[in-house]
């Protein structure tokens, strides 16, 4: 049997790299406003560092054992981010979002009802790219400033694109967050972990009921603002409709990750697809598959490694201070303490103790939700399993609190300071305010009303049955 690792002052002590991350959390996020993850990764390592050093006499071996030991959980996870992360960068190369802008004007839509399609469109480009942040200085430059000349008030149209932004990347299961809520649920009547593809199968309903109600809603309440004479040159500069094919290999690419469960078939299948169809029509060359422009790797096979090196590199760090958490036996007391609380009495109370903890852990990340999901997700494992919840239903509440209200906190979310940063640089209309931008997310607010109606009526919940089969009852051991 392994030994407990043991600190200087007490097993609260093993905190300490938890709260240096955090510090670095909030130093490149709200205090400098750098929105990198590779800068929240080394933050994280020197947090290891510092956290070596309040360790007993002989157990310093012991600690970075422990660090291993969580870094050797990641490496599904990031196996599958630097495969995912090729098919993500495949769909960008396209330009999938010119598309959408000739299906906006050909319709003749503005005000709300441009409003509610900027939110749909950007909804089915983040579920193709699985990238939140991404998606969002993608699309923000063209559905932005066309939607506010087409009459649009301008802070529920930033609202409309950050909460498709966070639909695509809560439900796309080529998404890291969905990779990381699903990596972090195990089985308890088989081995291995939820499956991708039943998880966002069994996922679909609440996204879709949320995203229903937030489509008519910014419908009604996002116009208001004035048509400019101007907005024709707007759309025509930022349309090709030829670039709409390229949702032939995502939807195949979905088909196959829902039917056969298996993640690594449909990014095979969706990065062939996908190269073959943007040769087919123009929208790719050769050179952006694979190339070497002035002596550096180019294309989107090297592309996507590199793009998510930086999400790897947080996942791997994240997963070592969890080690460490681990060896020092940190988990299971935080586990039992919520366990024995009277809340988790019965399962709808340990579901509103997950509730809690992933939306207080994401909050204290600065709605940094890769990270937050990855700390808070062994401890959501451990209290759904001891409830005998599926890792499904586990995986989908960690990933749907994460992405819900606690985003919308203006001075604590990534995705509000993001989205008030790429308002700016227009001279026809003024910046967003945090607050603005927070006013608009309207998607966080309906999704959690629809989890929490999940939770309290019992909704979609699942429980793990023999062979680790999803059953609607708890069955006797």
């Amino acid at each position: 049997m392994n030994q407990r690792l043991e600190f200087r002052g007490g097993w609260g002590t093993a905190f300490i790299p938890v709260a240096i991350f955090l510090f670095f959390c909030v130093l490149y996020f709200i205090v400098f406003k750098a929105f990198e993850m590779y800068a929240l990764g080394m933050g994280a390592f020197v947090a290891l560092m510092i956290g070596a050093t309040f360790v007993k006499k002989g157990n310093y071996e012991r600690y970075w054992n422990s660090v291993y030991d969580g870094v050797r959980e990641a490496v599904p996870i990031a196996v599958l981010l630097f495969i995912i992360g090729m098919f993500s960068e495949l769909i960008k190369t396209t330009n999938i979002s010119s598309g959408f802008v000739w299906i906006a004007s050909l319709l003749d839509v503005d005000g709300g009802l441009f409003t509610a399609f900027a939110f749909l469109a950007v909804c089915i480009i983040a579920t193709a790219t699985g990238s939140s942040i991404g998606t969002m200085f993608t699309c923000f430059p063209i559905f932005y400033p066309a939607g506010v000349l087409l009459g649009c008030d301008p802070a529920f149209l930033a609202g409309a694109i950050v909460s498709g932004a966070i639909f695509g990347d809560n439900l796309a299961p080529i998404s890291d967050t969905t990779i990381i809520s699903a990596g972090t649920q195990e089985y308890t009547k088989k081995k291995g972990i939820a499956e991708l593809g039943g998880v966002v199968a069994s996922r679909f309903k609440y996204s879709f009921v949320a995203g229903v109600i937030t489509f008519i809603l910014f419908w009604i309440f996002g116009g208001g603002g004035t048509v400019a004479a101007n907005h024709p040159g707007i759309l025509a500069e930022n349309m090709n409709p030829i670039t709409l094919v390229m949702l032939f290999p995502v939807v195949v690419m979905l088909m196959v990750a829902t039917i056969t469960r298996n993640i690594y078939k449909a990014i095979t299948v969706g990065i062939l697809l996908g190269s073959i169809t943007g040769l087919s029509f123009n929208l790719l060359t050769f050179g952006d598959i694979i190339s070497v422009v002035d002596g550096a790797p180019a294309g989107f096979l090297t592309g996507g490694v590199s793009y998510m090196m930086a999400t790897v590199t947080l996942v791997l760090s994240v997963y070592g201070i969890m080690g460490v958490l681990n060896g020092a036996g940190v988990i299971e007391k935080v586990t039992n303490g919520i366990l024995n609380s009277k809340l988790c009495k019965q399962v709808r109370g340990a579901e509103i103790a997950m509730m809690l903890g992933i939306s207080f852990t994401t909050l204290i990340f600065g709605g940094v939700t890769s990270a937050s999901m990855t700390t808070f997700g062994k401890v959501q494992n451990e209290i759904g399993k001891r409830v005998g919840l599926h890792p499904y239903r586990r995986a989908n509440l960690l990933d749907g609190f994460a992405s819900s209200l606690v985003l919308v906190v203006p001075f604590l979310s990534v995705f509000v300071f993001v989205g008030a940063l790429l308002t700016q640089g227009y001279d026809f209309v003024e910046p967003l305010v945090l607050t603005e931008v927070s006013k608009g997310m309207i998607y966080c607010v309906i999704l959690f009303l629809v989890l929490l109606f999940s939770v309290i009526t019992g909704w979609g919940r699942q429980y793990e049955g023999p062979d680790g089969k999803p059953v609607s009852k708890l069955q006797e051991q």
